[in-house]
């Protein structure tokens, strides 16, 4: 922290809320809306080759042979790179491990060896004059294989699982048992004993993934990156082809779409780099909509509960056992279990986490990862036992509300979950439900009305962000985090605005660029938190200097304010009780003979204030189904989500977040579902056509509540972020409504009319 930093205090005015808790259009839209923003299979570049991949056939066993000659014998085929010819690259890719992975191993590698670690991983890469040629000829490529034994099925392996060895993928494992859950189970009044079931889900961005890596005279490499992390990237190159930083520049202004399978590098940046260092020459390998489903996903999980409670209706016995898949190669790992130990008071927990290891690509964090799925199952289970005890649901969960944390004994930073659960329900008319399922009719539809708790961890990390203002008064404040599509641009312009005091249209916020100050990658619902308080921190930083300055000019037209006395607004400093007072930016640096006064911030997590709570956003989500009683066809016709994500920076653009977050659980609840053919180890589903996501149809009324939170501890911001909470809890709260609806409990994701009738 700066003396200039540790001098400014909390006492400096800026006009309250000039800019924060406002809706607030995207300053990108324009760009984006009109064609302007380049995605990273847009950049034009002069003299470009491309790259197709070739994808393997089978899920286990060797290659024996690729036509590859052959291939290169086709006119305007510049290489065929296959495991026999591609260059060698640096065996150990794990420095900046905390960057490159979220899981303890390191990204997949094609062409790396001959061995296959499962189905449809890259095989070869055809090089060609032309996108044409290259995918023609990539039609042409035979590879013939040793193929051995494979195993896809994570129900027919669950015996073979065991508990995550490797727990340096940064996700927190399960907390250690309290109390003794299996006697007091064996003795409760009400009991629950289930299965859960989700299949692997894949991430589909609108935009597929591309690298359009641009060869330099120099050798150096300027890389047009799809990803969530331009640093990440650029660290990864850098460590596995054995080149510098200074020469090699990842860039990525704008992502279509991201959800967590950008987080780590992605194999067409492998492959692109490879094919342009080989041939010294620009190429672009872009991913197909089916290679899409090849390299990451939301890991298949089976879960068995039993909760138990006594005859009061308090939970008395939680015990949550989590099997999920991963790799081969590495262990991936989520927080699945973790939840049911916090969401509500109970004093016998048992939790544990176990990993199966297939023959397929290894999982990747996608939207509330553990929380999306772990939450399903125990809130499904809670609404289960709450019928077991014969007390409404929304009652069941009031009447076990946690006030503490008690995974970590710690009480809560804020939480305003009893606000959530009485703002929506009393929106969505909750009271006076019937609490028999069957009881709603509509028609020949049978309603439903379910319920649901969510809750995300409210975390920050490490981020540096540096300000340029310049003599015309113009601010620009950057940092290497990314925008996916989430209003990143927007926020920090907005929180640069507010505090430092640059009127909105005069601030721009530079991104996406791995030249450009350090940036954790853009996950977690961490960026405006990380990123937004040394956006914050910095913009204070520059008041206080500007106001040193000030102070030196010749007739001091501050007068003898003390910094506590003035304000900072539209680019002027004034004494906040004589506004005549005053000296724009502009006057203060030319007085001090600068064109530009530069600064950078480096902001750390509130260790020690976090270190005593613990940190979570939470949400109330309540779901309408409305069900055919003869055909077993499901419509969820309305959902109330009610947020509490202690502070709102946008409004707009955060209700936009819970939308998409809510129609997605409503896909996980409905629609998705990878379909493996487990004798040829392959996802058979792999298109938009036939992988089943919402459509405008599907998604009818949806309220957003924002529930006021203050939070001194989670960030300087108080804000929580918004990327993850909206997803959780909503598959649990319309499979609740289905069993409302129908008296069928459906444990099985996706809910499909055949698991009715």
């Amino acid at each position: 922290m700066s003396l200039l930093k540790s001098i400014l205090g909390t006492a400096v005015n800026t006009d309250a809320a000039e800019h924060l808790g406002k809706p607030t259009r995207r300053v990108d839209g324009p760009a984006k809306v009109t064609g302007a923003a380049k995605y990273a299979a847009e950049f034009n570049v002069p003299n470009l080759a491309y790259g197709v991949i070739v994808s393997s056939g089978v899920a286990r066993g060797t290659i024996t042979s690729i036509n590859a000659a052959e291939i290169e014998a086709i006119p305007g085929v510049l290489k065929v790179l296959t495991h026999e010819n591609a260059p060698k690259t640096a065996w150990l890719d794990r420095s900046h491990r905390d960057q490159i992975s979220s899981k303890g191993g390191s990204p997949f590698r094609p062409l790396y060896q001959a061995e296959l670690q499962y189905s449809a991983q890259p095989v070869a890469l055809v090089v060609g004059e032309t996108f044409e040629i290259a995918r023609f000829a990539a039609s042409l490529v035979r590879v013939e294989y040793d193929e051995k034994p494979h195993e896809t099925d994570l129900h027919a392996n669950q015996a073979a699982a065991h508990p995550p060895t490797d727990n340096s993928g940064g996700y927190t494992p399960a907390p250690k048992p309290r109390g003794d859950a299996e006697s007091a189970f064996e003795k409760a009044a009400f009991r629950v004993e289930a299965e859960y079931s989700q299949p692997s889900e894949f991430h589909n961005p609108m935009e597929s993934y591309a690298s359009t890596c641009v060869y330099g005279e120099d050798g150096k490499l300027t890389i047009y990156q799809k990803t969530q992390g331009v640093q990440n990237c650029q660290a990864y190159v850098c460590s596995v082809f054995g080149l510098s930083k200074k020469d090699v520049q990842v860039i990525s202004p704008y992502v279509g779409g991201g959800f967590g399978s950008g987080l780590r590098p992605t194999y067409e940046l492998y492959l692109a780099v490879m094919a342009a260092t080989a041939l010294k020459h620009s190429v672009r390998v872009s991913m197909t909509r089916q290679q899409m489903f090849s390299f990451s996903h939301r890991p298949e999980a089976v879960q068995q509960i039993k909760l138990a409670a006594n005859g009061d209706g308090l939970l008395d016995s939680v015990t949550h056992h989590a099997f999920e898949e991963t790799s081969r190669k590495e262990e991936f790992l989520e927080t699945v279990v973790n939840w049911s130990g916090l969401l509500y008071t109970c004093p016998n927990v048992s939790l544990v986490h176990q990993l199966v290891n297939l023959d397929v690509a290894s999982p990747e964090s996608m939207r509330a990862p553990g929380a999306a799925t772990g939450i399903f199952a125990f809130e499904s289970a809670i609404d289960e036992l709450a019928y077991q005890a014969k007390t409404d649901p929304l009652e069941f969960r009031r009447k076990n509300y946690a006030e503490k944390d008690q995974n970590l004994d710690k009480p809560f930073s804020s939480k305003e979950l009893r606000a959530c659960y009485d703002q929506a329900s009393e929106r969505f008319g909750w009271q006076g439900r019937p609490l028999e399922p069957r009881s709603l009719r509509k028609g020949s539809d049978l309603i439903g009305w379910g319920v649901s708790t969510g809750c995300w961890e409210a975390m920050q990390q490490k981020a540096e962000v540096k300000a340029v203002l310049t003599a015309d008064g113009k601010l620009t404040v950057s940092s290497a985090t990314s925008d996916i599509g989430t209003g990143t641009y927007t926020v920090m312009t907005m929180i640069a605005a507010e505090f430092s005091g640059v009127a909105m249209e005069n601030v721009s916020f530079e991104l996406g660029d791995s030249s450009l100050v350090y940036s954790p990658v853009e996950g977690g619902s961490w960026t405006v938190a990380s990123v937004g308080s040394a956006v914050k921190s910095v913009c204070e930083e520059l008041r206080a200097k500007l106001f040193k300055l000030a102070g030196k000019m010749d007739g001091r037209p501050l007068g003898g304010a003390e910094l506590a006395d003035v304000t900072f607004v539209n680019g002027e400093v004034r004494v906040t009780k004589d506004p005549v007072k005053s000296v724009t930016y502009a006057e203060v640096l030319e007085a001090a003979g600068l064109d530009k006064l530069e600064l950078d911030t480096t902001e750390q997590p509130q260790l020690i204030k976090r270190a005593t709570h613990g940190c979570y956003s939470h949400s109330a989500v309540f779901a309408e189904v409305s069900v055919d009683e003869d055909l077993g066809t499901i419509h969820v016709t309305r959902v109330v989500s009610a947020i509490a994500g202690g502070r709102i920076l946008n409004p707009m653009a955060a209700r936009s977040q819970i939308l998409g977050a809510i129609v997605w659980g409503i896909s996980m609840a409905m629609a998705e579902e990878g379909l493996m053919d487990h004798g040829l180890g392959r996802c058979m589903n792999h298109s938009y056509a036939e992988y089943h996501v919402p459509v405008n149809a599907d998604i009818h009324d949806i309220e957003v509540i924002f529930v006021p939170e203050h939070d001194e501890i989670v960030n300087a911001l108080g804000a929580k972020g918004m990327g993850e909470i909206g997803i959780v809890g909503v598959a649990s709260a319309v499979a609740n409504a289905v069993w409302h609806a129908t008296g069928k409990r459906v444990r099985s994701l996706p809910i499909t009319l055949d698991k009715l009738l």
